[in-house]
């Protein structure tokens, strides 16, 4: 698994951008926006992930953990695979992508090219418990619980188990760090 990559960017393709780390060019698919903020010779580290077919290896990239962590989800969906689930993300944030969800707005899905109102109803049926249910995560200090979220999603835990801990972390005055030793300790006793 390649999960990170630090390096220079040396080339902007229509397909993503090529970074090399270490003298080794990897070309990565970002969603369109990100490819807009870049630029040549420019340093950067990217969350990534590696998908694997029978006939390639592609990898994927994304501005924030958060980015990845919705793409590892929507690639999970019956009928979305890894080019459309970038399509999603290039259209909508992931904090606009949860709200869609949670409220069933399948015009914000519908919207998106490649997906119609069969695909968006599939991904708001199997999302909509995995994606925080009732918590809403999308700005202020609710953010920072968004970040301890995707944190111990990315180790292992589901939304599900995490669900009660977010809820007794919600005011909690720590920061991320904190948050993440804090929900870490509460789900070791359960």
């Amino acid at each position: 698994m390649i999960w990170s990559l630090t390096g220079k960017v040396t080339a902007i393709e229509p397909a993503g951008v090529v970074i090399d780390v270490s003298g080794v060019g990897y070309l990565v698919h970002v969603p369109v926006g990100m490819i807009a903020t870049l630029s040549i010779g420019q340093e950067l580290t990217v969350p990534t992930q590696l998908v694997v077919r029978e006939d390639a290896m592609t990898l994927y990239g994304f501005p924030t953990p958060a980015h990845r962590t919705f793409f590892m989800e929507l690639t999970s969906v019956t009928g979305v695979g890894p080019k459309l689930a970038l399509s999603i993300l290039s259209a909508l944030q992931p904090e606009q992508l949860r709200r869609a969800i949670a409220s069933g707005d399948l015009d914000a899905l519908t919207s998106i090219p490649g997906i119609g109102k069969r695909s968006a109803a599939r991904i708001v049926m199997e999302l909509k418990e995995r994606l925080g249910g009732g918590i809403d995560l999308g700005a202020g200090p609710s953010a920072k619980l968004a970040e301890v979220r995707d944190a111990l999603v990315g180790l292992g835990y589901t939304p599900n188990e995490l669900r009660e801990v977010l809820e007794g972390l919600q005011g909690h005055p720590g920061g991320v760090e904190e948050l993440v030793k804090s929900a870490l300790k509460d789900l070791a006793r359960v």
